[in-house]
């Protein structure tokens, strides 16, 4: 089964129903999408956060996005993904990233869609600096992200 995928690497901010409608329109087989936007909160490690900035390392962000969604579609029945992840300055409430995930069956959406996102958190190359009232700082990856990636064998 072939898999499309879209992966873009924005400033723009992005239409969830926009992107569901286009994984939908691929094929009249799809059963089920899941998907998962991750937004800027306003709070981090008791700090208040005013925005946050975003980096990447422009082409290898890409190809290490599009690794990951070939390992999904060799893991999973899967018929289409979207990848969104903006960069720049963002504020609190602004979306970061879009992991849309098509398929048959929920269950390989739900799946595929957790593991693209796990991976995004612990070896996509972006680098996040927040800033906050007592200035500046670059975030660190954290435990539980590991973790949540160790269950699936991702290194």
């Amino acid at each position: 089964m072939s898999c499309y995928c879209s992966v873009r690497v924005q400033e723009q901010d992005f239409d969830l129903s926009t992107e569901v409608a286009d994984l939908r329109s691929h094929t009249a087989e799809v059963g089920a999408i899941a998907s998962f936007v991750g937004v800027v909160r306003d709070t981090n490690l008791a700090s208040d956060i005013q925005a946050m900035e975003l980096e990447h390392y422009p082409g290898m962000t890409e190809k290490s996005i599009q690794d990951i969604i070939d390992q999904a579609c060799e893991r999973w029945q899967i018929y289409g993904v979207t990848v969104i992840h903006r960069i720049g300055k963002l504020n609190p409430t602004d979306q970061i990233v879009l992991v849309a995930v098509s398929s048959m069956h929920r269950g390989d959406a739900f799946s595929a869609c957790e593991f693209i996102m796990d991976y995004l958190k612990v070896n996509a190359p972006f680098w996040k600096k927040e800033h906050t009232p007592e200035g500046a700082r670059w975030v660190d990856a954290r435990c539980s992200d590991d973790s949540a990636a160790e269950r699936w064998a991702l290194k």
